[in-house]
């Protein structure tokens, strides 16, 4: 218990802090503040639900994004990032608040690490907030059809991202790829965006397709080589 109450004080600053400095509109201010108000040791995960502030599940699910679109790794991060971003296409896909289980919430990263890969990866929201544009293909967003698609493509996304194949290059780039586009698409109502996203979605699945197509042709030529030398 003692041990509990200074970390729920912690996340508390850390959201009140920073609700200042995300007023803007741009995602790339909001990520620059939110940058700036990460803990000088170590962060929660859950105190990152409070740095986007009332800007919803969207904004999170894009900044958890980000840390893996540069080569700088932070272990075990697929797994607690993609479970989070799961959670948060489930919410939005049942319209419920969005509600983290407490080995999620409590993981704590190193802020250190963690500011450093945002500050590297936010040229690539800058890059998708400048091609972006509201309401276009608005047939891919909207409607009941379209929200239950879309979201669902954003927990298959998560799911990908969560696969065992964090070694691989390009394993968690694109997934994290597919659910940026998603996010910022759903955010924008940018129907080409959501498009990109699901686009990425197919590519990461016929990727995996192929090694693990791959692997097992290998796994059964070295079984095959081995019983032959055997004999």
């Amino acid at each position: 218990m003692p041990s509990k109450i200074p970390r729920e004080m912690s996340e508390m600053r850390v959201s009140q802090s920073c609700q200042a400095g995300l007023h803007s509109a741009s995602l790339g201010e909001k990520l620059n503040a939110m940058v700036d108000n990460l803990p000088a040791s170590r962060v929660p995960v859950a105190a990152l639900r409070g740095l986007v502030g009332l800007d919803g599940p969207l904004v999170l699910a894009a900044f958890l994004t980000i840390v893996f679109l540069v080569p700088v790794s932070i272990p075990g991060i697929s797994t607690v990032f993609g479970g989070a971003i799961l959670l948060i296409g489930i919410s939005q896909l049942l319209r419920r608040n969005l509600w983290l289980p407490k080995p999620i919430a409590e993981r704590e990263l190193p802020a250190d690490a963690l500011r450093a890969t945002l500050r590297q990866g936010a040229k690539w929201l800058h890059a998708l907030e400048r091609v972006s544009r509201p309401h276009r293909l608005k047939w891919l967003v909207s409607g009941r059809l379209a929200h239950t698609v879309n979201y669902c493509a954003l927990i298959a996304g998560a799911a990908l991202l969560m696969a065992p194949f964090g070694l691989i290059p390009f394993s968690n780039t694109l997934p994290a790829l597919a659910l940026l586009f998603l996010s910022i698409g759903l955010l924008q109502s940018d129907g080409l965006c959501v498009l990109y996203g699901h686009l990425l979605n197919l590519a990461t699945v016929v990727y995996f397709a192929v090694l693990i197509l791959g692997g097992s042709v290998a796994a059964r030529e070295a079984f095959r080589h081995l019983v032959s030398g055997a004999f």
